[in-house]
């Protein structure tokens, strides 16, 4: 039970800092565009990156020897 309490912070400072991600991304003018440009930065890499390993999983357990 000593791991409860720790927990309890842990979601805590989780749900504080959802509310002022929040409050600063739809703040300023230029901060909803800032924040779409950084998600679409963040989710083509992770495309991408994701794409590559997708390749590098299927040639190592693929048949053919170059």
């Amino acid at each position: 039970m000593d791991t409860v309490t720790p927990m309890n912070v842990i979601v805590d400072n989780i749900i504080e800092m959802n509310e002022y991600f929040a409050d600063v991304a739809t703040g300023e003018a230029l901060a909803p565009l800032l924040m779409l440009a950084g998600t679409i930065l963040i989710v083509f890499s992770l495309g991408v990156f994701g794409a590559l390993t997708l390749g590098a999983l299927g040639s190592l357990f693929s048949s053919n020897s170059s």
